[in-house]
């Protein structure tokens, strides 16, 4: 199982026509916590590895945890983003993160990027914050 660092930008990325921020994300996971998700890349994800949601802002942390369903998938022709994958919210871990997010400082994050490797030391940290 590998874990992905996913990056949300509230004034780029929305769900259900809201900004993504860690609030919005928590409401939509307790009604729907199935998520089709976008890649600009192809990553090696394979159902079962986790994405842990990065909110750029306001706070700059992860504060939300989903599972991969499938693996990622070739995105309809002319899309902006060229790939997609659908996961599913986990909801206790996630109501854990969002009382307690994981800062910037504690994630070993160099330059930020859309998807990347959740760093081994900040694994550690997001585990027990979750209550994986």
């Amino acid at each position: 199982m590998e874990n992905w660092v996913y990056i949300l930008n509230p004034k780029v990325d929305t769900l259900d026509g809201e900004p993504s921020t860690s609030d919005t994300l928590l409401r939509h996971a307790e009604r729907t916590p199935e998520l089709d998700l976008w890649l600009s890349q192809c990553n090696r994800m394979v159902p079962g590895d986790r994405l842990w949601f990065f909110f750029g802002l306001p706070e700059s942390a992860i504060a939300a945890v989903a599972e991969v369903d499938e693996a990622p998938r070739s995105a309809p022709q002319n899309a902006e983003r060229p790939y997609r994958v659908r996961a599913t919210v986990l909801l206790e871990a996630s109501r854990a993160l969002h009382g307690e997010p994981v800062d910037r400082a504690d994630l070993e994050l160099g330059q930020v990027r859309s998807v990347q490797k959740v760093k081994p030391g900040a694994l550690a940290v997001l585990l027990e914050r979750s209550g994986l």
